[in-house]
Formats: structure tokens, C-alpha cells, sequence
């Protein structure tokens, strides 16, 4: 299990902190132990460690005011978003002020002539492509959580549409943010490109909060494809899934989405959204464009899969379908845990070269079966991510140990194959000592950048690197 390690505590510092800001903050501020848990949560394995105090920001001042008085007095500060993060990013080891910014969930400006919006950090994905449906845009990222777009940058999310439209740090044009000083900075303008000066940008995007906090994204935007369909396609064996993952790549494909669910994650959606898929393994795809381009894009996978021996391929322009398939792919977790009612779900992610996926894929299938643990396998496969969750009783030490030794052999794979020990979770606790093994002499930079920008160490300490 990754250990949450304990950090020093600077006691007076946040006794002084915490009565400043009661004064302040009134109704906004909390000390309960189940509001301090709740925002100590993961949903991992890694145990909670719960924060001093809550305080519910409502604005980039009131932000500033609380990283201020916790800066004078060297107190640790933790931003909170929705919560749906995996590796102990929310977390408060040296104990210290959680910011929750869920009420910081205003639309700001939607500027559909540019194809760019500005928004707080709290809306959430659905709530923004809620609000920009009648004009014809939507935003690509989907992580499958209703995750919080700042938290989403915070820790460089990614998702089903990755393979089309890229990750959250290509589709950041600017951020506001709070620094560890209290000073409030703007990283760059609403141009499309630039080469003023350094990319703080995508230095704040995936810093997972541990360099500022993030107040305000001025976010890209994409127009509403005139045509969508989805295609589903079913295998006798995994590595043949791969393999048409792999050529549909290579052949320029410009598939939206492109998901693979192994034999057990297809039992699991069957029985718990009501499906009738083969229970073999299974790739589910999505092409946007025009009328004609979609359906030409579903012809040419259409021929790479039937040289693969494929079966059950079929695709789809109607609404209805598409959605009901996609609510089954988003659900996976839930349905997973289902799998083994009362066991606890460890997701954990790699990404590696599309040209290694069929190995490594079928390298983790096999592992899980030495080991004796029920894993399914889920993954936006046409970048190279994957996710397994073996699910853990967590009463059973055998068992903890055996999924300790699994999680280290993926991570250890997925570097030795040139890839890395997270495609899209992030680093926070769980992945700290694989950062290292991955990167070596880079830590040191970011070390070093850690140390300029947050001398103290107050910004979410204990994460990545602190």
C-alpha cells in the first residue's frame, strides 16, 4: 500500500492561522472531524489524512487572503475541487487549511468567436458543456468523473477524448492563480500561441497544486462535430483488440475516442447497465465530423478489424445508442466494484508507446492471474493509457500484498517499455517513488523550482516531489 507518510507539524503555526481565519471566515469555516475527513478523501487505498480546517472560498480575494495569513505563519494549504482524484493529491500529511473551491463555479465569459471560454475553478466539466451546448461548443475533456475543471488542470487530466483532442494541458490557454506569497498572477494571455517568456501555463497544469492554486482557466473550446458515431467491436483475445488498436493509429484513423474493456470489465457493464455485449474482449470507438467523413472513418476500421478476425462489429449514428454505451464505459468503476461486492477498488494507470500496448496489456493480464487477483482492465487505449483495478479485501494482509506487488511490476513495466507510471492519475502519494526511476536528474530541476516558487513548502506538501 502506498504509504501516506505523517510530515512535521508546525502546531503554532496553524493554531495562530486557524483562530485569524475563524474570525474572518465565520459560516465558511469548518473544524468538524467529518468535514475534515471528507476533505482528507480518496478514493484509493491511501489513507485519509484530513486537513486542520475547511474554508469555502467564493473568490480569487478571498483565496489570496487565506494563502496569505497560512504563508505568515508557514501553515500548509491544500485546494480542493470535487474530490474524484486517485493518489492522495487531497491529502493534508502535515496537516494545515484545505481551500474548498466548489462555490468558485461561474461561467465568466464564453467567447464563441474565438472558440475559448474563462471560467472558476469549480465548474465542472458538465457544467460548462451544459452551458455552451446552444452555442454549438463543448469542451473535449472527459475524464469520466464530474471533475472540477481546476482540479482537472491541477492534475493534468486526460480521458476518453484524448486521442482526438489531446489532454488538458493542450487545451489551457491561460490560467490565473494564487501564489504561495498570497500575490495573484495571470501565466499568459488568450492568444492561440506565444513566445513571451516562460510556458507557466503547462507549469502550473499537473504541478497538482503544489505550486499555486489555481482561480480562474481560460479554457479552448471546440464546435459541436455536424456528424457523430460510435462503433462497438468485439475479439477472441486481447492482444488481437491491441493489434486493431494499433493499425487504426497508424493509419490516421482520426478516431474521437477509442476504449478497450477486457473480458471481466464486459461481464461487469453487462450485468450493471443492462447490456448484452459478448463477453470477450471489447473496443468501443467514437468518430466526429461530417456525415460522410464519420461514416468513412467507421468503414476503413470497419476492414483493419475484419482482418483481425473481429466479431459484432456494429456502428451507430442514433443518439440514444451512442449514450448508452458511453453511460456503461463512464460507469466501469462502479460496475467493477460490483464484481466483488464489499472489496475495495485500487485503479492505478500507466501509459506506454501504442507500439508496446498489446504487450503490455497482455503482460498485466497475465500478472494478475499469477498473483491470484481479480483485475479488470479498462483503458483509452489509443494513446497508450490503461487502467487496471484489482479489487482488494482490504482485511486480508495476504492479499494487500500480493496487490502492493502488482501495482510496483505495472509501474516498473511501464517505464522499462519507455512509457510512464501514470498516464493520467498524477503523481500525489501513491507514484512519489516512481517519479525518480522515471525522470531521474529532472526531479532535481523540479526540486529546485519547488524551492524558488514555495520556499516554506505550504503549497500541498508531500506531493510529487515535497
Amino acid at each position: 500500500m502506498a504509504d501516506a507518510i505523517d510530515l512535521p507539524r508546525n502546531e503554532e503555526g496553524i493554531v495562530a492561522a486557524l483562530g485569524i481565519l475563524k474570525q474572518r471566515f465565520g459560516e465558511t469555516f469548518h473544524t468538524g472531524q467529518s468535514m475534515r475527513e471528507q476533505h482528507g478523501h480518496t478514493t484509493t487505498w491511501i489513507r485519509n489524512q484530513p486537513p486542520d480546517a475547511v474554508v469555502f472560498a467564493r473568490s480569487t480575494e478571498e483565496v489570496a487572503e487565506v494563502v496569505k495569513v497560512c504563508a505568515a505563519h508557514k501553515v500548509p494549504v491544500i485546494a480542493y475541487g470535487t474530490g474524484t482524484s486517485l493518489e492522495g493529491h487531497v491529502n493534508a500529511p502535515a496537516g494545515g487549511v484545505c481551500i474548498d473551491l466548489t462555490e468558485m463555479n461561474q461561467v465568466i465569459a464564453v467567447h464563441s468567436e474565438d472558440l475559448d471560454c474563462v471560467v472558476q475553478p469549480g465548474v465542472t466539466r458538465k457544467q460548462l458543456n451544459t452551458h455552451l451546448r446552444d452555442q454549438g461548443l463543448f469542451f473535449p475533456i472527459d475524464p469520466g468523473a464530474n471533475a472540477s475543471l481546476g482540479g482537472m488542470a491541477a492534475t493534468r487530466a486526460s480521458g476518453t477524448n484524448a486521442v482526438r483532442y489531446g489532454t488538458m494541458k493542450d487545451n489551457v490557454l491561460s490560467l490565473q492563480i494564487v501564489l504561495p506569497s498570497g500575490e495573484v498572477i495571470r501565466t499568459a494571455s488568450r492568444a492561440k500561441k506565444s513566445s513571451a517568456g516562460y510556458d507557466l501555463t503547462r507549469l502550473i497544469v499537473g504541478a497538482e497544486g503544489t505550486l499555486g492554486i489555481i482561480t480562474e482557466l481560460t479554457l479552448k473550446l471546440q464546435g459541436i462535430p455536424e456528424a457523430i458515431s460510435s462503433a462497438r467491436c468485439s475479439f477472441d483475445t486481447m492482444d488481437a483488440a491491441c493489434q486493431a488498436v494499433m493499425a487504426t493509429i497508424q493509419h490516421g484513423i482520426p478516431v474521437a475516442r477509442i476504449e478497450l474493456l477486457d473480458d471481466m470489465s464486459v461481464r461487469a457493464a453487462n450485468a450493471y447497465s443492462g447490456l448484452e455485449l459478448p463477453v470477450t474482449p471489447l473496443l468501443l470507438l467514437e468518430f466526429h465530423g461530417s456525415e460522410a467523413s464519420v461514416a468513412e472513418q467507421a468503414e476503413l476500421f470497419g476492414n483493419i478489424v475484419e482482418e483481425l478476425d473481429s466479431k459484432g462489429f456494429e456502428w451507430t449514428t442514433r443518439a440514444e445508442d451512442r449514450s448508452k454505451l458511453w453511460q456503461a464505459r463512464h460507469d466501469m468503476y462502479w460496475a467493477s466494484l460490483a464484481l466483488r461486492p464489499g472489496a475495495k477498488g485500487i485503479s492505478t494507470d500507466i501509459c506506454v508507446p501504442i507500439s508496446r500496448l498489446a504487450e503490455c496489456v497482455t503482460a498485466t493480464q497475465a500478472k494478475a492471474k499469477e498473483l491470484n487477483l481479480l483485475a479488470p482492465i479498462v483503458g483509452h487505449v489509443g494513446d497508450g493509457n490503461f487502467h487496471a483495478l484489482p479489487l482488494i479485501d482490504m482485511d486480508d494482509e495476504s492479499e494487500i500484498s500480493r496487490a502492493e506487488t502488482f501495482v510496483a511490476w505495472l509501474n516498473d513495466m511501464a517505464i522499462s517499455m519507455e512509457g510512464t507510471c501514470t498516464g493520467e492519475h498524477g503523481i500525489g502519494q501513491g507514484k512519489k517513488s516512481y517519479l525518480l526511476q522515471e525522470l531521474g536528474g529532472a526531479v532535481d530541476v523540479m526540486d529546485a523550482v519547488k524551492a524558488a516558487v514555495d520556499p516554506d513548502n505550504i503549497m500541498n506538501p508531500g506531493k510529487i516531489i515535497g
